[in-house]
């Protein structure tokens, strides 16, 4: 399949109906792909109900779509909490008999009081055993990091230097919140402590947005100009889940969903690791990405911290990792983040990223969505041409 057009919102606070940002992207996507909604053949949606579960919660979502865009082709709504987006655009992926495939998502994540929000967002893990112990996300995953640290020997720095690069190139993405808004190593370092030992930039910034990817079994001929503006192939997708437990697995020091999926993109592709120039990898937590790097195959499992520390990370460097901002500083609406990525990925390889394009070009990127604690993820790998 090849990716013909891609769009995004901003992502931000503003109040408006979560369709309004899902129409938003998919107009964009539309423009970017020179189409009309009349030539989309089926469209893959992915949402979670707003917290308002008065004026916003509307169950059947699939027939919204379908008043909101005039349309009455297939509408398949995939859910899968953080990892919804990715879930989408594999699922659309794999769709057979479609030639132009619409994947959608907007999200109103932030409309309500904390509680709220926070009870909302806790669906994504298992709420009788692990939530009555108070493991909340931000305990979950300092529980495991902690747990990483003493057997590998990673430090609080190492995630600094994560929250850092992010931040930095978010203040060059203009549809990150933190555009035009950088954070110092300082800052992050002495920001208040939420689950000991994260503090507030160790974790990612609920946000409202949209995003859209138009998806075709139709390759188009180049354009004229190098690379901008052509279609970036889908090389790889790969899907794996794990138990919803996340304390009951094997190893909770690693996510195995990641290194099947990967497997299976890098497979699928056939490349390896190490012919990845760009990569957005899910950073709903700074340690989540620190060892993502070990599970996707960029650092031998123990060495991730040693990556980080390079530079090799950086805008600027042999491998740049969220070079939008990532979930941390460009902001996490829970479904839309896996399509945030192809959009960025997809950017980067048509050399369309302004400021924060990575140079040279880049031939072949990765995108990395995790759902949950590591209950469900997608790699897909994105080849130029």
């Amino acid at each position: 399949m090849f990716i013909k057009g891609v769009g995004m919102t901003k992502f931000d606070y503003t109040q408006k109906p979560w369709w309004s940002f899902a129409f938003e992207a998919a107009t964009e996507a539309l423009e970017d792909a020179k189409m009309k909604i009349s030539d989309i053949e089926a469209i893959v949606l992915t949402t979670m109900s707003s917290s308002d579960g008065v004026s916003e919660h509307q169950t059947h979502k699939t027939s919204l779509i379908s008043d909101l865009f005039k349309t009455n082709v297939p509408i398949i709504e995939t859910p899968s909490v953080c990892s919804g987006g990715g879930v989408a655009f594999w699922t659309a992926n794999h769709l057979k008999g479609f030639k132009h495939i619409l994947v959608l998502s907007g999200e109103k994540l932030v409309d309500n009081k904390s509680e709220a929000i926070t009870h909302l967002i806790l669906s994504a893990a298992e709420r009788v055993l692990e939530q009555t112990e108070g493991m909340l996300f931000p305990v979950q995953n300092a529980l495991v990091w902690q747990q990483y640290a003493q057997k590998y020997g990673a430090t609080m720095d190492d995630l600094a230097l994560i929250a850092y690069k992010n931040h930095q190139n978010a203040a060059l993405n203009p549809k990150a919140y933190y555009y035009k808004r950088p954070v110092s190593l300082e800052q992050i370092k002495n920001s208040p402590v939420v689950a000991s030992p994260f503090r507030v930039f160790d974790c990612s910034l609920s946000v409202n947005g949209g995003a859209a990817v138009i998806i075709s079994q139709e390759k188009t001929a180049a354009r004229g100009e190098p690379r901008q503006g052509r279609d970036i192939e889908v090389a790889g997708s790969g899907f794996a889940t794990d138990e919803l437990l996340t304390f009951g697995r094997d190893d909770i020091t690693h996510f195995k969903a990641t290194r099947l999926a990967a497997e299976k993109a890098y497979q699928e592709a056939r490349v390896k690791p190490q012919d990845i120039n760009v990569a957005e990898v899910h950073d709903a937590f700074t340690s989540i990405e620190l060892f993502s790097y070990e599970d996707l195959g960029f650092a031998e499992i123990g060495k991730g911290a040693e990556l980080i520390r390079s530079g090799k990370l950086n805008l600027d460097g042999q491998l740049p990792v969220n070079t939008s901002g990532g979930l941390k500083a460009k902001g996490h609406p829970i479904s839309v983040t896996g399509l945030a990525q192809v959009y960025e990925i997809t950017n980067q390889l048509r050399g369309k990223c302004g400021e924060r394009q990575v140079k040279p070009l880049p031939k072949i990127g990765l995108c990395h969505n995790i759902g949950g604690t590591g209950g469900s993820v997608t790699v897909h790998i994105l080849r130029g041409k």
